[in-house]
């Protein structure tokens, strides 16, 4: 049997905590946890929609990624100093927008806006999925700052989200992996899932050996299973 170098099973999260309104500025906030990985989620409600979203009566919701200089070992330079974001960082901005706005009814938004900041305080693998789950939990808070400020009548959120990491790590499928393991993956998969058990992405690739698809079909499940636990804490940290 293998034995994770942390000592979890293999369909088990890495200790998972969200703290919710973490960052006093901001209409919805909080920090997620997941083992090292710590992000944190901030959402700004405004009044306005981009230009080509005026006169539609609907709403929008993005969001920005960033990695701080020291998230990492070494240093890494900012990119709003290297005057150019960068492919990866544009590729997860838009996955987290895409997860959100997947469980956002845009017509009870009004023609409102929530941009989503994940900043990356600290990386030890899944930064992007840990991203989207608390992001999700920082909307929650902003939508409802909206409603108690009577700017909504009613909660344009039609489901909660969360992502998570699964990989085959020497031949064996597991869930969340940190960066010890995902360095070493063979197959490395994130996947995005609703509530309600529904996928709303897969990102998998082959990063040594092809899988096959009852592999396939034991990581989805693998997935389903850890973001049905993070379901359940996104509902307490809201609670």
């Amino acid at each position: 049997m293998t034995t994770r170098k942390d000592l979890r099973g293999l369909d088990e999260l890495r200790p998972v905590t969200i703290t919710p309104r973490w960052q006093e500025a901001g209409e919805g906030s909080c920090l997620v946890e997941f083992g090292k990985t710590r992000v944190l989620c901030t959402a700004s409600f405004t009044e306005g929609v981009p230009r080509w979203k005026q006169g539609s009566g609907e709403g929008w919701v993005t969001a920005e990624y960033a990695m701080l200089p020291r998230a990492t070992d070494s240093r890494n330079q900012r990119e709003s100093v290297k005057g150019k974001i960068g492919g990866r960082t544009h590729e997860i901005s838009r996955l987290i927008g895409r997860s959100l706005r997947a469980v956002v009814d845009m017509s009870k938004l009004g023609e409102n806006a929530i941009v989503l900041d994940c900043d990356v305080l600290q990386a030890d693998g899944g930064t992007r999925t840990a991203s989207i789950t608390g992001a999700y939990v920082a909307l929650a808070l902003a939508v409802e700052w909206a409603m108690k400020n009577k700017i909504l009548k009613e909660s344009p959120i039609i489901d909660t989200v969360s992502a998570i990491s699964v990989g085959i790590v020497d031949g064996t499928p597991m869930l969340d992996l940190p960066y010890e393991e995902d360095v070493r993956a063979d197959t490395d998969m994130n996947v995005v899932v609703t509530g309600s058990g529904t996928f709303v992405e897969v990102q998998g690739t082959a990063e040594g050996g092809a899988f096959n698809r009852d592999e396939l079909n034991e990581l989805l499940d693998l997935a389903l299973k850890g973001c049905a636990d993070l379901t359940e804490l996104q509902k307490a940290a809201l609670s």
